[in-house]
């Protein structure tokens, strides 16, 4: 029984690590928004996500954090001054443990049949996959009463009761 609960329990931490970055606050190096006084009414923000985080989902969770700070702060509305999204690419190979990295194979001679080892098509696989992670950062200033106006003003009231909703909370 103690078994069983053991291996559920393995079950449900790698189940919780295959998915999306959720919309949480980031720890030093991790995933999730985090944001940096700059001056008294100005911020920068960014948003961290995983390998299985699309950049749709940065951007709108970074948008997210950003009106969700403007109301924290007592204000009604932000402008963004600067925003970027990076891209973070790898790749990763996976094959034979005795194959290098590099893509030669392994070899070795033997005395009475010669060299042995050398890369064969149908049994030396190698794979490389892609991994791509991204990163949204902004630069917000904010503004009580009325709004600036303007394409890169945002009224924080609606941005949260439009984009609150699609947020995904950790564990859910």
């Amino acid at each position: 029984m103690l078994r069983l609960s053991g291996i559920i329990a393995l079950a449900g931490a790698l189940s919780a690590c295959a998915t999306p970055t959720p919309y949480q606050s980031a720890q030093p190096g991790g995933f999730g928004y985090s944001q940096q006084q700059i001056e008294d009414d100005r911020f920068a923000v960014s948003f961290r996500g995983n390998t299985l985080t699309d950049r749709e989902t940065v951007e709108t969770y970074l948008l997210l954090r950003a009106a969700e700070l403007t109301l924290e702060r007592g204000a009604d509305h932000f402008v963004l001054l600067r925003r970027d999204t990076d891209t973070n690419r790898r790749f990763v190979g996976s094959g034979d443990p005795f194959r290098s990295p590099y893509g030669f194979g392994y070899r070795y001679f033997h005395p009475r049949h010669g060299w042995y080892g050398w890369r064969d098509p149908f049994w030396d696989d190698y794979h490389v996959r892609e991994v791509t992670r991204f990163e949204a950062t902004a630069e917000i200033v904010l503004v009580r009463g009325a709004s600036p106006g303007g394409a890169d003003a945002f009224d924080a009231r609606q941005v949260v009761n439009n984009l609150g909703p699609i947020a995904r909370a950790p564990g859910s």
